[in-house]
C-alpha cells in the first residue's frame, strides 16, 4: 500500500493497464484469444500474400509490423500438460481419436475393426531396488513394505517399511537405500527402452508364427500386427509401456485377420515374447561385470479390451482415454525437470529429489564414458535416460496426429478465410505466399495476466 492509501501497483499491473487503455487492446486480445490458452506462444514476424495464380494480382496482404505488438503468435503445441495445459489438451484429444478410430473405427478405418482380437498390455521395467510405495487391496490402503523379521541392507539401512502412504506422499518413489539402488542400471534400461520394444514386436510376431504353425515369412502374409503405445514415467524413475495391440489381415484394420488368430493366441504370445527378450549391453564403469543383460519386469498385464460399453476400464472408449491421458505426461512424476541440462554443475542446483539427481548424475557419469556415446545420456538426463517417443503407433493402426493437425489447421484457415472476406478456394485459384521468422517465444508478465495462463516468471517473454 502507498501512503495514501492506494495499492502498490507492480509493474505486470502497470502493463496491463498500459496495454488495456491503449488503441489496439481489442485486437493485442484478439491475438491472445487465437492461441487458445496456450501458455507459451511463438512469436512470428513476417508477411503473407494471397495471389491470384491467373492474373498475379495480390488479393490479400498481411504483415506483423501492421500489428499492435509488432509479431503474431501461434500456439507452442507442447504435449506436456505441466509445461503447457492448454496445447496438451489439444494433443490428449487428438491421441484419444487416434486410439478410438483403431478400436471401433471412424477417421478412415472402418467398424469392423472391433471384431479384430484387441489385447490391452502393460509392460513394466524390472527392480534396480526396493522403493516405497502406495498399496491398495479392495479400497484398503496397505503398508508400504511389511517385514516381520525387520532385515537391514548391506549399509544398515532398513529394508521394510509400515507407512501407509497417502497420494502425494514425497516419499513415494524413494529408494529405501540410495546406496543400494541400481541407478546405474536403471539409466541404461529407461535409454534402451525403445530397443526393448522392438525386439518385443519381432519376438512377438515369431511366437504367432510358431502357435500358427507356419512360417515366419508366411504369416506376412496372412497376419498384420498392429499397435498404438504410450509411456508413463513411474514415481521411482522407470519408464511403463502401455500398449494396444491388435491383429489384422494383411492390409491392415479394413481386414479381418485368419481364424486361428485369436485372442487366446494373441495373449499367449504377448507372454512368451515378453520373458524371452533379452538385451545385451555394455556396463557401467562401477559394475563387476563388463556388460548387463536388460529385460522386461515381472509383473505383464494383459487384458481383453471388450467391443461393447461396460463397467470395466477395458472397454474400448477408456481404453482410448486412458492411453490418452499419459501421452501428454512426462517425467515429472519421477521429481526431474522438464528442461535439459547444459552442465554438471547446474545438477547440485536443481530443485528435483535426491532421488532424481541420483539418476541425473548417472546419466552424465554414463554419457561421458565412450561404450555409451551414442545413447547421448547427457542431452537426455533430465528424463532420467529415457530418449523415446512416448507415443507410438504402427503404420496401419488408424489415422495420424499429422492428419488431425492438418483437419484443424485447414478448419481455422476456412474461418480466417470467411472473417477477412476473401475469395473460396472454388471461386478463383489463389495461392499463399508467405515469410516468416521466429522472434521468441512467450508472453510478458503483464500479457499473461490480461491471457488468462499461468506463466513462471523464468518463462516470461
Amino acid at each position: 500500500m502507498t501512503g495514501d492509501g492506494y495499492p502498490t501497483l507492480t509493474p505486470a499491473m502497470r502493463e496491463v493497464l498500459t496495454h488495456a487503455n491503449g488503441p489496439d487492446f481489442a485486437r493485442w486480445t484478439a491475438i491472445a484469444k487465437g492461441v487458445h490458452g496456450c501458455a507459451r506462444p511463438v512469436r512470428l514476424i513476417g508477411d503473407a500474400l494471397t495471389v491470384h495464380t491467373g492474373t498475379g494480382e495480390v488479393i490479400d496482404r498481411y504483415s506483423t509490423t501492421d500489428e499492435p505488438t509488432g509479431y503474431l503468435l501461434t500456439a507452442c503445441g507442447n504435449r506436456r500438460a505441466a509445461v503447457c495445459p492448454a496445447c496438451s489438451r489439444i494433443y490428449q484429444a487428438d491421441t484419444f481419436h487416434l486410439i478410438r478410430a483403431g478400436l471401433i473405427g471412424g477417421k478412415g478405418v472402418p467398424e469392423s475393426v472391433r471384431l479384430h482380437p484387441r489385447l490391452f498390455v502393460t509392460l513394466t521395467a524390472p527392480s534396480f531396488g526396493p522403493v516405497h510405495a502406495r498399496r491398495e487391496r479392495n479400497g484398503r490402503l496397505l503398508p508400504c513394505r511389511p517385514r516381520r523379521q525387520r532385515p537391514a541392507c548391506a549399509h544398515s539401512r532398513p529394508q521394510w517399511c509400515d507407512e501407509r502412504h497417502e497420494p502425494g506422499d514425497p516419499l513415494i518413489g524413494q529408494p529405501l537405500c540410495a546406496d543400494c539402488f541400481d541407478y546405474d542400471g536403471a539409466v541404461l534400461w529407461n535409454a534402451h527402452v525403445g530397443l526393448l520394444w522392438q525386439r518385443f514386436t519381432i519376438y512377438l510376431r515369431r511366437r504367432l508364427a510358431d502357435q500358427a504353425g507356419i512360417s515366419r515369412t508366411r504369416l506376412s502374409r496372412e497376419l498384420r500386427v498392429s499397435f498404438a503405445k504410450v509411456a508413463e514415467f513411474q514415481a521411482r524413475g522407470l519408464v511403463h509401456l502401455h500398449a494396444l495391440i491388435r491383429l489384422d489381415g494383411p492390409d491392415g484394420g479394413s481386414e479381418l485377420p485368419p481364424g486361428w488368430a485369436t485372442l487366446a493366441v494373441l495373449d499367449e504370445a504377448v507372454r512368451r515374447a515378453a520373458a524371452e527378450v533379452r538385451l545385451s549391453v555394455p556396463g557401467g564403469p562401477d559394475d563387476a561385470e563388463p556388460g548387463r543383460t536388460l529385460r522386461w519386469g515381472d509383473q505383464l498385464d494383459t487384458r481383453a479390451v471388450l467391443t461393447t460399453a461396460s463397467d470395466d476400464w477395458t472397454a474400448d472408449e477408456k481404453v482410448a482415454g486412458y492411453i490418452a491421458k499419459y501421452a501428454t505426461k512426462g517425467a515429472e512424476v519421477s521429481g526431474t525437470v522438464h528442461h535439459r541440462i547444459r552442465a554438471a554443475a547446474d545438477i547440485e542446483r536443481l530443485d528435483v529429489t535426491n532421488h532424481a539427481r541420483s539418476m541425473i548424475q548417472a546419466c552424465w557419469r554414463l554419457g561421458g564414458i565412450p561404450e555409451h556415446s551414442d545413447l547421448n545420456l547427457r542431452r537426455w538426463a533430465h528424463m532420467l535416460g529415457f530418449r523415446g517417443h512416448f507415443g507410438t503407433r504402427s503404420r496401419r493402426y488408424s489415422t495420424t496426429l499429422g492428419a488431425l493437425r492438418g483437419a484443424r489447421s485447414a478448419e481455422r484457415a476456412e474461418n480466417a478465410r470467411a472473417l477477412r472476406g476473401l475469395p473460396a478456394p472454388g471461386d478463383e485459384q489463389t495461392v499463399k505466399v508467405g515469410r516468416w521468422r521466429y522472434a521468441g517465444s512467450g508472453y510478458t508478465l503483464g500479457q499473461a495476466l490480461i491471457a488468462g495462463v499461468d506463466t513462471p516468471e523464468d518463462l516470461a517473454g
